[in-house]
């Protein structure tokens, strides 16, 4: 148990706490002036940090105060004088277990100095060993830590055993919390109908991921236009920057649903400037009902060409004439912006046909009375006038 080490002794045992300062530098040991005491002290290389160093200097420095534990005692000619065997890492370490139960129990983040690079992670000093696995260094995989070494990074106890000196702490889990807050207070500032800028993450065949800060939303194939697509790769690459509206938020989940074709301007969205009365455009034939067929003129815009605008013969149904698929030049007789309806004609480009009469019997008639044809035919005609 650490005792007060405010309380000062001239004799000091064996697990006693002593206060001194650093009075020299040795290559494998360091000498120690002790407070109130004719006693010296010695802290040999191996007692100075829980990990390893080369050199007393990387611990600590002339004239440094440090608290120690007597490890043990060489006696000296008199009670009161001889040589004391310290360690400044047991009481690092007593200090640092007490502290970093703490900080298991809390989950409180804390900064530490990486001091070594070894095979699986990272080594830092927190008054014991403290080891970062490389997969709770960042995350993402990181092929090479050479450069992490004397960084600092923010940390959280994982796995803690003192009974087995293990200390496991982790970096990402730290980023991960960070990340954790940060989607919450963008839950939290997300409504439905707002629109928001994002970067395409991910293609699928049923949709698009896009991050939108942090976390991602998903553009469902139906909402990526407002005309027809195959497959999302069609209109949109990894990387892409889109303008999405919000169109649900569920935070229990997780879940975001997005849309670009809602926060774009609609196909109808002043079509009557583009349109007029007496137009005559190509389309192609989206759709044939028994009533007509439906060209698209302009993508998501569909007109009407109703089945007695399709030919200037009369048709039963427009499969007759037309198959979806084709290309039709169409005149625009209506442009409704309102109620999204446009009528079309086909008709109205076509030639009427020419109303020829059988004459076959004049031509029987002027064989037998011995008139010429023209004769006849024009007689009838100035009976017509």
């Amino acid at each position: 148990m650490v005792e007060d080490m405010n309380v000062e002794v001239n004799v000091y045992k064996v697990g006693d706490l002593v206060h001194g300062k650093v009075a020299k530098l040795e290559e494998k040991q360091v000498l120690v002036d002790i407070a109130g005491s004719k006693q010296s002290g010695i802290i040999p290389i191996s007692e100075l940090s829980s990990l390893h160093i080369e050199k007393t200097s990387d611990a600590v420095s002339v004239g440094d105060e440090i608290v120690a534990k007597v490890k043990k005692v060489e006696e000296g000619e008199n009670e009161d004088e001889g040589l004391l065997i310290l360690s400044k890492k047991a009481v690092d370490a007593d200090r640092a277990w007490e502290e970093l139960e703490k900080r298991f129990t809390s989950g409180e983040p804390f900064d530490v100095v990486v001091k070594d690079i070894v095979k699986g992670g990272l080594v830092a000093d927190v008054g014991v060993r403290g080891f970062i696995p490389a997969s709770f260094v960042e995350t993402y995989f990181v092929e090479d830590f050479s450069d992490y070494k004397g960084r600092t990074l923010k940390v959280k106890v994982v796995e803690l055993d003192r009974a087995k000196n293990r200390v496991i702490l982790s970096h990402r889990a730290v980023i991960e919390q960070q990340q954790e807050e940060q989607r919450k207070q963008a839950f939290q500032k997300l409504q439905e109908g707002q629109v928001i800028e994002g970067t395409v993450r991910r293609i699928t065949d049923f949709g698009v991921f896009v991050d939108i800060g942090g976390f991602d939303g998903l553009v469902h194939i139906s909402q990526l236009s407002h005309a027809r697509v195959a497959h999302p790769s069609d209109v949109v690459q990894e990387g892409d920057t889109l303008k999405v509206k919000v169109l649900s938020v569920n935070e229990e989940s997780g879940r975001i649903s997005l849309s670009v074709k809602e926060a774009l301007p609609g196909p109808w969205e002043n079509i009557s400037q583009k349109l007029a009365p007496g137009d005559v455009v190509t389309g192609k034939v989206k759709r044939l009902v028994p009533f007509g067929a439906f060209v698209e003129i302009f993508p998501g815009v569909e007109g009407l060409v109703h089945i007695s605008q399709i030919s200037n013969k009369h048709i039963g149904t427009p499969h007759e004439v037309l198959q979806e698929g084709d290309e039709a030049q169409v005149k625009v007789l209506e442009v409704n912006e309102a109620e999204h309806r446009i009528s079309l004609s086909m008709r109205e480009l076509m030639e009427e046909p020419v109303n020829e009469e059988d004459y076959s019997q004049y031509t029987k008639q002027a064989e037998s009375t011995g008139f010429q044809l023209g004769e006849v035919v024009g007689d009838q005609l100035k009976k017509l006038k």
